[in-house]
């Protein structure tokens, strides 16, 4: 196998290795030298808060007696793009409590005529101004609450953990309002006791920091905690909250009862529609908090739906199964301790449950998880070394637990076991171990071990068109209730610091790895890759705030030693002080042994630049060139894919969406059109009240040739209690002049409604 024709792997890794040895060593730009008279950062500050002195309504007005006395936090410092500087506009917080909740309301001083602000739906304030209360409460900064909302008082939040980060899915019950004022805007929150998890003691001591995000030129981050840059850690520089007692979260019982109704139709064999009958369905989710550590959730027939379909993704040229992410609240309660390094849990797999029940618990340092499911139309991910199969089967039951131990500041250790058993025969368990021990404030190690044993389904009508083998030609890749362990392997160690990045990872899958419950769509690899990256900071600059310049380099062999890909990417970015504009170039070179096919001076040329000039605009376009695999027609192609996306807010109540990604290929030899297609889509939105909501998607996919409409129209009092009607019609340009009809005909067509509502008791 021939080199990189740029520089051969091996320089490559060195040239990066000794990239990443020299830039760690250089000083920080930029650095500031505060004197006696300059603004002087907190770092870890502490409040002691004290309850409430009368009642408080969250209607974004502090003139309730409730706040007479509260705590009050201020000096905060701009940790972005300054470096713990003072911000251009002072921020105040107060914080009182009484026995059901926690307030906290925000004094946001600022040019109202400057304010970003959206009427929009739950969720979609994080391009606004907004703040965000962090909180957490057990105090060792693995599990983090983010309750935001903007100055109109939309919510927001996320869960954070510190092996992923934000989950984006998560949501609280809390209650919100704010306002724009003649000096700025107020947020007024009370987040019920109930919401959170938090230690059985009298006293609370939690760690808590206080955000606010500020969108102009630059998108100016200001917080209550100051931050040093070299600790990788993020909760574990927040301040303290003290004072808290006599207070114990929710010990209740919900009730999640739903109705639904739906009615489908599609166009018959001859080119007629047919509109099925009208029908309904009744279920209902329990959820018990045995304590303030331990909760158990089940649900009777639980419709698992989505609200709005997936945006479609272009897979015209490649091999594998598409990953989609999880929207159904069943799974967000521990969703941060089912994710591990492999995808040994991907819940969307369970696809069509009959019923569910879930426990999830922490004590002290232990945590653990179970889930359980019995699923009415399962789906199997076969995976291989260059493709991966979807299959769907019939019915299964679903079998998960996880534990995990936390060993200190975001180090732990955990074990996770999965099993999936088919009513047919066959089954799929997983078992497997994990851990991420910091070596420093900015140093860690990850690792992950897991073993795998699959019986298959004997049922070759389930995969017709595989008469392939792998494993050295060991096993076959039709379902024939073959029985194989496979196992997988992960390192990694990372270090990040003020403006250095270093990641040297090793992954390693077997030709037999499969993980029934989770999404691992490729096996039979090993990988090692090393990436580094250098940020440069121009404090004093008017055009540049940073600049970042990255480099990584890999191998990936299977298991029987043959060298299948090898790459080098260098990549460069730029961030303006300009209407939060960046661009971002890359180059990419590799070689890569496909289907047999040894191709040798593979590259690609990136490049991309968004912006946010404004409240009312978001807008990005990006172009890649290259040489690349035609994977389906084992061919070097020409390649070429575009694309642009904008947001546009026309008013403060009226969102539009828009995203359109071109992509085409042609022979690198002969000029031939490999493949050539697009997929536009947008979304319209329309904000009646906080509760009442209206959007439409409409998508047009050239590789299908289908256009797509789904209307819908929500009420939704929280994230569980809703009301929403809607629609899904999908139409293609089909030849039916034998049935006296020509051009675009209705396909497929659904309606839909759904009426849910949370009684907490």
């Amino acid at each position: 196998m021939r080199s990189i024709s740029l520089f051969g792997c091996r320089t490559i890794a060195a040239l990066v290795l000794l990239f990443a040895i020299a830039t760690a060593t250089m000083p920080a730009t930029g650095a500031a030298t505060a004197t006696a008279d300059e603004f002087v950062p907190v770092y870890h500050p502490s409040l002691d808060v004290k309850r409430c002195a009368g009642s408080i309504t969250v209607d974004a007005n502090l003139d309730d007696p409730g706040w007479r006395g509260a705590a009050k936090a201020d000096n905060f410092a701009e940790h972005s793009p300054g470096d713990q500087t003072q911000p251009e506009v002072d921020t105040e917080v107060l914080v009182t409590y009484d026995d059901d909740n926690l307030f906290v309301a925000w004094i946001c001083h600022d040019d109202p005529d400057e304010v970003r602000a959206t009427f929009c739906e739950r969720d979609a304030i994080f391009s606004d101004d907004y703040v965000i209360l962090c909180i957490d409460t057990f105090g060792d900064a693995t599990l983090a609450y983010e309750i935001s909302a903007n100055p109109y008082g939309i919510p927001g939040d996320l869960l954070f953990s510190a092996a992923h980060g934000e989950d984006v899915t998560y949501d609280m019950i809390f209650e919100s309002a704010g306002r724009i004022t003649d000096d700025g805007w107020i947020v007024e929150m009370a987040v019920p006791f109930a919401s959170m998890r938090f230690p059985e003691q009298a006293n609370q001591v939690w760690r808590v920091d206080f955000w606010r995000n500020r969108p102009r030129e630059s998108r100016y981050q200001y917080s209550w905690a100051a931050y040093e840059r070299d600790e990788a850690c993020w909760p574990c520089q927040w301040g303290t909250v003290n004072g808290i007692s006599g207070v114990t979260p929710g010990k209740g019982f919900e009730l999640l009862p739903y109705v639904v109704a739906h009615q489908s139709g599609e166009l018959n064999d001859a080119g007629e529609f047919e509109a099925g009958d009208y029908s309904g369905d009744l279920g209902i989710g329990f959820t018990y908090d045995v304590s303030s550590e331990v909760t158990a959730e089940a649900s009777v027939n639980p419709d698992f739906s989505q609200v709005e379909s997936d945006a479609a993704q272009i897979d015209v040229n490649t091999t594998f199964a598409l990953f989609y992410p999880e929207r159904r609240p069943f799974f967000q309660e521990g969703s941060d301790l089912f994710d591990t390094y492999f995808s040994a849990v991907y819940t969307r797999s369970i696809n069509d449950p009959i019923a569910a029940a879930k426990m999830t618990g922490r004590k002290g340092a232990n945590s653990a998880a179970f889930l359980t499911a019995r699923d009415d139309h399962s789906v199997i991910i076969l995976p291989f070394a260059e493709s991966s199969e979807f299959v769907e089967n019939g019915k299964s039951t679903v079998n998960i637990l996880r534990a995990r131990h936390d060993l200190g500041d975001q180090s732990h250790l955990g074990v996770i076991a999965t099993d999936r058993r088919f009513d047919d025969g066959g089954a799929g368990t997983l078992a497997g171990l994990d851990g991420r021990i910091r070596l420093s404030q900015s140093s860690q190690i990850e690792f992950q071990y897991a073993a795998t044993y699959t019986e298959e389904v004997d049922n070759t009508n389930l995969t017709p068109d595989l008469d392939a083998t792998f494993g050295d030609d060991a096993f076959t890749a039709t379902l024939d209730g073959e029985t194989f362990w496979g196992h997988g392997a992960y390192a990694s160690f990372e270090r990040n610091t003020r403006n250095f990045s270093l990641d040297i990872d090793y992954w390693q899958r077997s030709p037999t790895f499969r993980a029934d419950c989770g999404f691992e769509n490729q096996n039979d690899q090993r990988l090692s890759f090393v990436s580094s990256s250098y940020v440069f900071r121009f404090d004093n600059s008017r055009l540049v705030e940073n600049m970042s310049v990255d480099g990584n380099t890999g191998r990936k062999w299977n298991f029987f030693g043959t060298r299948k890909d090898e790459w080098v990417n260098l990549s460069h970015t730029v961030q303006f002080r300009s209407a939060q504009s960046h661009i971002h170039s890359r180059y990419m070179r590799s070689n890569e042994l496909f289907g047999g096919v040894q191709f040798d001076g593979i590259w690609l040329a990136h490049t991309c630049v968004n912006a946010h000039p404004g409240g009312w605009l978001q807008c990005g376009a990006h172009y890649d060139y290259g040489h690349r695999i035609a994977r389906r027609d084992l061919v070097m192609g020409k390649e070429i894919t575009t694309g642009c996306w904008a947001t546009v807010k026309p008013i403060d109540r009226l969102s539009i969406n828009s995203s359109f990604t071109y992509i085409t290929s042609s022979d690198v030899d002969s000029g031939e059109t490999l493949f050539s297609g697009y997929i536009s889509r947008t979304r319209v939105g329309l904000q009646f009240s906080r509760e009442l909501s209206a959007r439409i998607v409409v998508q047009y996919n050239d590789f299908a040739e289908r256009w797509e409409f789904d209307p819908l129209l929500r009420y939704r009092l929280n994230p569980l209690s809703t009301f929403y009607v809607g629609s899904t019609r999908d139409y293609r340009d089909l030849n039916l002049a034998d049935h006296g009809r020509e051009g675009w005909t209705l396909t497929d067509r659904q309606y839909f409604m759904k009426l849910q509502y949370l009684f907490q008791l």
